[in-house]
């Protein structure tokens, strides 16, 4: 009987999601089609702009889950930079737009190279004439260097001002694996590919711990230099180091530090700075409702022009964004090998794209992966299809790999890339079994007959056969940067064993050519195929089922928080979710093939995409142990 009612109530349950799946669908089509019989969004004059940035900053958005939505899930909110960036810029060009509004209140940050193509777009916007305000409960640090590019910065009377810098701890798993008799079998070439010492130490090496440093010393100064450039009375590293000093000693607010400090310009909540708002810029459509400001959201603001639907010769932008993994993967949560090579051999295929933009934004992953990438971008040069490389805020390892195959590589000076080294890991529970009684035998015909066998532990002849793949494939990738870079292996290989470089030392070791954003990589793209004025630009895209379609759109009028909008409660929930993340691609790499390109230190330094509490961490640990 209970077989029965427990078949019984799980088929009510599978009936009860059609039904709201069904619901979601009709509510959406309903929803398209009255946006659609309504005409196009009208564009207030005299307005603001209004950048509402909930959410974390990202090259690729990921792909709704209709789960999620229907759940309410943990990931947090996603902005497109590269349409953030289209926004900004068509409105300093639109008379009807006066001014942009920065709200940060639930900005959960972004890579440092992303926020300098916003804070550039911002500068572009403030020559044309127009003024910036930015407004937040506090700002932390990627808030405040997008802040610093607002001619006037207010914040809550409430609220605080902590900058941070680059930095903090990682997780060393060596003795929780001693613990549990799991011997990692480590096959690696280059001094610096820091990756294993998770696995095989409690604490970082001496050599990965000053590249560590180097790196984030080098992101420090970009980030200094970033916000002191537009706001030069500041001393940024002065003010980081003595700022616990000055609140202890001070019998004043935070806030009012800030403002001495010449961090902000006014206090003021956030009831009285729409009031300012409609002041300035005059009522919203509602004049009863109180700060209700003359304004439109800038996701709006895109879609009052509507899709292009122009044909003609055009730039295709292509992302690699996330791990590169094999075969198809979805976009944003990863960079499948096979689904990257698909759009690219589509841009191929399409008349209308005459020069490809490889916009990358990972740490890298597979071999195998990275190689079918590069691939497919040497199909598209044999076309004569000029191919740019645009790196992202990370484009290291793997993520380097891939752009090897392009004409010209484009960086920001605080791009992470490098880590040109290879390395192996294998698990093996021979120890593990046996302290719970269980114990393997067999019969081989060869030396390598069962191995890798993580059952038994690896022999002599299969750990020779691993480090000679590993070497292979490290003589390969040198190669590969020796011909893309025009540069002779004995140069390429001091600048290699797995060191992570910034954009700014890459330019003067010459593993890229410029430094530029998307943008200026879009623009040489449209140069070398001879593409005159500004070109039309697509991305290149797999489509959308029309329920992911739906969930999209949703997901523009829903205008989520990505959390708390403290400053420390925010410093707070990013260091609980780098913990997470530090777990996830630990488990990654346990269960990803056998040699690998990728980088360890990008992790520490990508925004992040998922919000994260001590029980997913405890999860996560968890699933580790297993």
């Amino acid at each position: 009987m209970s077989f029965w009612k427990t078949i019984w109530t799980l088929a009510v349950g599978v009936k009860d999601l059609l039904v709201l799946l069904f619901l979601l669908l009709l509510f959406g089509a309903i929803w398209a089609g009255f946006n659609m019989g309504s005409g196009l969004t009208k564009v207030p004059d005299e307005s603001a702009l209004v950048l509402t940035l909930d959410g974390v900053l990202v090259d690729e958005p990921a792909e709704p889950a209709p789960l999620d939505f229907l759940t309410g899930g943990n990931a947090v909110p996603e902005i497109d930079a590269f349409l953030l960036v289209r926004a900004i810029d068509r409105a300093a060009k639109d008379d009807r737009i006066r001014m942009i509004v920065l709200d940060m209140n639930g900005f959960a940050g972004g890579g440092l190279a992303n926020l300098e193509a916003v804070g550039d777009a911002l500068l572009r916007f403030r020559k044309s004439g127009k003024r910036v305000e930015s407004w937040a409960t506090a700002y932390a640090d990627d808030g405040y260097f997008l802040a610093a590019h607002a001619d006037h910065i207010v914040m809550s009377p409430l609220g605080a001002v902590l900058i941070a810098g680059p930095g903090g701890n990682g997780l060393y798993f060596k003795d929780a694996l001693d613990r549990l008799k799991v011997t990692v079998e480590v096959f690696r070439v280059g001094t610096y590919k820091s990756f294993i010492e998770p696995f095989t130490r409690n604490e970082s090496s001496p050599e990965a711990r000053a590249a560590d440093q180097a790196l984030a010393d080098e992101l420090w100064l970009s980030w200094r230099e970033g916000v002191e450039k537009q706001r030069p009375a500041l001393n940024v590293r002065a003010l980081a180091e003595s700022w616990p000093a000055r609140v202890a000693g001070a019998n004043r607010t935070q806030a009012e530090l800030a403002l001495d400090a010449g961090l902000v310009d006014t206090l003021s909540g956030g009831a009285d700075f729409r009031a300012a708002l409609v002041a300035r810029v005059g009522a919203g459509e509602n004049e009863d409702l109180p700060g209700d400001f003359n304004g439109i959201h800038w996701r709006d603001y895109l879609a009052a022009k509507g899709p292009d639907l122009h044909s003609g010769p055009a730039v295709g932008i292509v992302h690699v964004a996330g791990n590169i993994v094999d075969g198809e993967a979805p976009a944003g949560l990863a960079a499948g090998g096979t689904s990257v090579a698909m759009l690219i051999e589509e841009a191929i295929a399409d008349s209308d794209v005459q020069a490809i933009v490889l916009r990358v934004d990972s740490g890298g992953g597979s071999v195998t992966a990275s190689e079918v990438i590069r691939e497919a971008l040497l199909e598209a040069k044999k076309r004569r299809i000029p191919v740019v490389a645009s790196l992202g805020p990370v484009a290291a390892s793997g993520g380097y790999w891939v752009a090897t195959g392009a004409d010209v590589i484009f960086a920001q000076p605080s791009t992470i890339t490098g880590s040109i080294g290879v390395f192996g890991i294998i698990p093996t529970f021979e120890r593990t079994l046996e302290s719970v009684g269980v114990h393997a035998d067999g019969v081989a015909t060869t030396a390598l007959s069962g191995q890798p066998d993580i059952v038994s532990g690896l022999n002599a002849p299969a750990r020779a056969l691993l480090q000679g793949s590993v070497q292979d494939i490290y003589t390969r990738f040198l190669s590969l940067v020796a011909d893309a870079r025009n540069m002779p292996v004995a140069e390429v290989a001091p600048i290699a064993e797995g060191r992570v470089w910034s954009g700014r030392q890459a330019l003067k070791l010459k593993l890229i050519d410029q430094h530029g954003d998307l943008h200026a990589a879009i623009a040489e793209a449209a140069r070398r195929a001879g593409i005159k004025g500004e070109p039309r630009v697509v991305t290149v895209r797999a489509g959308l089922p029309l329920l992911a379609q739906l969930m999209r759109d949703l997901e523009g009028q829903v205008r989520a928080s990505a959390g708390s909008p403290d400053a420390l409660g925010r410093q707070m929930l990013a260091s609980r979710a780098r913990a997470v993340a530090q777990v996830q691609a630990a488990v990654a790499l346990a269960d990803g093939p056998a040699v690998q390109v990728r980088c360890l230190i990008c992790a520490a330094h990508a925004p992040v995409r998922q919000q994260a509490g001590v029980q997913e961490l405890g999860a996560m640990l968890a699933t580790l142990a297993r």
